[in-house]
Parts: structure tokens; sequence; C-alpha cells
């Protein structure tokens, strides 16, 4: 039990008044001595109705899993045997993977519990500590408070987030979602015949099956579907450009955030889906694999891939990749940069895989270059700040130029929509037919 600011204050003002006091008549200083005694008592009293700590009953429910990107709660239940109402306040202490939570507080009594609600915000992957619980409260006056620390001594897997997977397969149910029956305008190598249709106008008569025309007495129309099981590998750079934190999380969990939420519509769409994880040497890689069944196997292999303090070797991480895959394949690369000079030689290495394989180049955009670069100069700090990000800005264009010139597929989209515009892209791919 310690006194609060509020005491602090009553037992402080005690000594401007006794001063007064003097001055005024040095025959009321009984009454100083009076006022403090007075404090003294009620100070006391507030103490001895203050509820006691061990009558506290505290009951905290842990998640068993907390998705990086997501918020989470931390669910605390408080009862008190005392019959007057009581304002508990909780703070949890958490470890360096977790944002601080802020302090909750709840009023309960005899028969009406309380639940509070501390926020868990995950900042990266990893295991989360709840390390304590801190919880405070006052008397009836407020003069003195109790504190009690109850030890959690929890832990709590940090994991990719699935959620994201979970809310986008709902836009995926229906079967013409992702590819569905379509009319061919032009056919592509290796597409597959569905189904025969009655020619209507508008319709490309190339597709006209003539002997089943005659045959059916009117005009019948061949139709296709986009290939399936081609092999897709999500590539991630896991070097130390991708660690640095976008939106409060590091750009290397948005980057596994949105090729999850792909991965799912790959599978959905018959397709077989493999991870390669790369820094300054091959981190993990496992086989394409078809069916949504192998959506846990490739969630598992993502929560694998660690953050890295090393530069990224594009040159062995790409021969390596290139060596691994036997067929043709499409190959999303999620990674970043700086400029152009940083850039030279993961150029000419997708410039290699692109010669083979089909190579889809993604980055996050960072918000605060382009904030950087449309504030008001209203200082030479500010001025020169925003120089320096219009430059990075303009060398990244001249980057994404040179890679599209070279048959390269680029994707520079925000954080909270790389899934969405992930997916379009990809669906635009396998329309053109062109893995």
């Amino acid at each position: 039990m310690h006194p609060t600011p509020r005491a602090m204050l009553l037992f402080g003002l005690g000594v401007p008044l006794s001063v007064l006091l003097v001055l005024i008549d040095e025959r009321l200083w009984p009454l100083a001595i009076a006022y403090l005694g007075g404090a003294v008592i009620v100070t006391g009293i507030d103490g001895i109705l203050c509820p006691p700590a061990r009558g506290l009953v505290v009951a905290p429910d842990i998640p068993g899993l907390l998705y990086v990107g997501e918020r989470d709660a931390l669910v605390v239940r408080l009862g008190s045997p005392a019959p007057r109402r009581t304002v508990v306040e909780l703070a949890c202490e958490v470890g360096p993977e977790l944002a601080s939570p802020p302090v909750q507080s709840g009023a309960l009594a005899r028969g009406h519990p309380a639940a509070l609600t501390i926020p868990l915000v995950p900042r990266r992957r990893g295991t989360a500590a709840l390390q304590r619980l801190w919880l405070r409260w006052r008397g009836p006056l407020g003069l003195m408070a109790r504190q009690r620390v109850d030890e959690l001594s929890a832990t709590v897997p940090i994991v990719p987030n699935i959620r994201a997977v979970r809310r986008e397969a709902l836009k995926f149910s229906a079967r013409h979602a992702m590819h569905g029956v379509r009319t061919q305008t032009e056919r592509g190598e290796g597409s597959e015949f569905e189904a025969l249709r009655e020619y209507v106008s508008g319709l490309d008569r190339r597709w006209i099956d003539w002997k089943r025309s005659a045959r059916h007495h009117h005009l019948l129309c061949k139709e296709f579907r986009a290939e399936r099981n081609h092999p897709i590998v999500l590539a991630f750079d896991t070097g130390h450009l991708m660690s640095e934190p976008l939106a409060g999380i590091p750009k290397l969990d948005h980057a596994i955030n949105a090729g999850l939420v792909l991965g799912y519509a790959c599978l959905r769409g018959g397709d077989r889906v493999g991870v390669f994880g790369f820094d300054a040497r091959v981190r993990l890689y496992t086989e394409p694999v078809g069916g949504l069944a192998s959506f846990q196997r490739l969630q598992r292999a993502t929560a694998e891939l660690d953050y890295r303090l090393e530069e990224t070797n594009f040159t062995l991480a790409l021969a390596d990749l290139a060596g691994r895959l036997n067929r043709r394949a499409l190959v999303i690369v999620l990674s970043e940069f700086v400029d152009t000079v940083t850039a030279e030689l993961m150029v000419e290495n997708l410039e290699r895989l692109a010669t083979r394989h089909l190579v889809l180049f993604v980055t996050l955009q960072d918000p605060d270059l382009n904030a950087t670069v449309d504030q008001a100069p209203r200082s030479m700090r500010r001025l020169a700040g925003a120089v320096v990000a219009e430059g990075l800005l303009r060398d990244r264009m001249v980057v994404f130029e040179r890679l599209r010139r070279l048959g390269i597929h680029c994707l520079d989209a925000p954080s909270e929509a790389a899934a969405g515009a992930l997916i379009d892209r990809y669906l635009a791919i396998k329309a053109r037919e062109l893995i």
C-alpha cells in the first residue's frame, strides 16, 4: 500500500497552511497540527477501506495464436469480494515482439465482475512473451492505493496472417470466380478444351466446330479454360532491407501475408505452389505441390522464414532457384532495393532467370517517401529530405522500367493492397496464357 498523488497534495498543503496561520497569528499554530493530524486520520481510514490485494480474483484468457498484422486481445476477468465499488487499473508487461498495450480500467464489486480487454498488436513473427499483470486500485477517497503483480510467464506464437486468407477465400467460393468457363479470343499454347456451346453473335468464328455443327444441324463453338497445374514459386527475400518496418511491421511480414493469400488463390485455381527463401544464401525451398490440403504446408514453410541482417545475394540465390526448376514456372520475387546502384546485380540475375521462366517482381510502396516529397518545404531540412526522397522514387521508376523492357512483370503496391493486386496480376497472367 502506498499514498497517491492526492494524498501527497493533501499533506503538502499543510506546510503553506501552517506558515500562513503562524504569520497571521502565532497562537493559531494548533490549527496546523490539527490539520496534519486530520490528514493522517483520513488517509489511514482510506487505507483501511481500500480492498485487500489477496481478495482480488484475476483470471486471464490468453489467446493460443497471434497473427502478425492483426490485432488480438488478452481478456482478463476480475472479481472482488468487497461490497464497495472499486475501480481497478490493469497493465500488461509484454516482450519486444508486441507493442506496449495501453492501461485499461474497469469498475467491479461483489457480484459484479469486470472483463478488461488488453489489445495485443504483434510487431513481427516469433514468440510473444506475456510477462506479468500489474493491477492498482485506490480507496474510496483516493488517498491510498494498493498494487498487485501477477506473474503470467506465458508465451504465444506469432504466425503469418491466415485470417486475411480466410477473408479472401470467400471471394473465390464460386467456380467461375477464379477461371471458370470462358471463350478464348486467342488460343494460347497449352489452352485446355472445356466444352461445346451454341454459337451466338460476338463469339470468335475460328472456334466453330464444323463437324459437330453439321451433325447437330446448328452452329457449335468450342470453349476453352485456362491451363492449370502450373508451378508457382513464391520467392521471398529475407535480407536486411525486408526487415525494415512498414506500417508497424517488417516488410517481410507484409510480403508473407500477401504471398499466403496468393498461394491460396493459386491452389484453388489448380496450380502448384512452392516457397523459396533467400538472402546471403538460400534459406528454404519447398517443391511446388497442388491441392488446397497443401496450404498448411505452405503456411508452415513461410513461418520458418526468419529476419536476417545480411545483404541479399541475388546471383547465388536466383542461380540456385533456376537449377531447381525443371520446367517453365511463374516465379514471384518479393524483394526490395534502394537505388539503381544496389539494384544492378538484381536486374542482371532477374534477366537471366526470365530467359526460361516467367518472372513477376513485387515490391511494397513506402508511404513515407511520398509524404516526404509532397510535404511543404518550410525549412531547408524538409527541402533536402524532399529532394532525396524524389531521387529515390526516380531510381525506383528507372529500375522498374528496365525490368519491364527485359520482359519481367513488375508490381509496386501499397502494403494494405498488395494481396489484391497480386491476385489481379496473377489472374491477368493466367488469362493471357503467359506461363
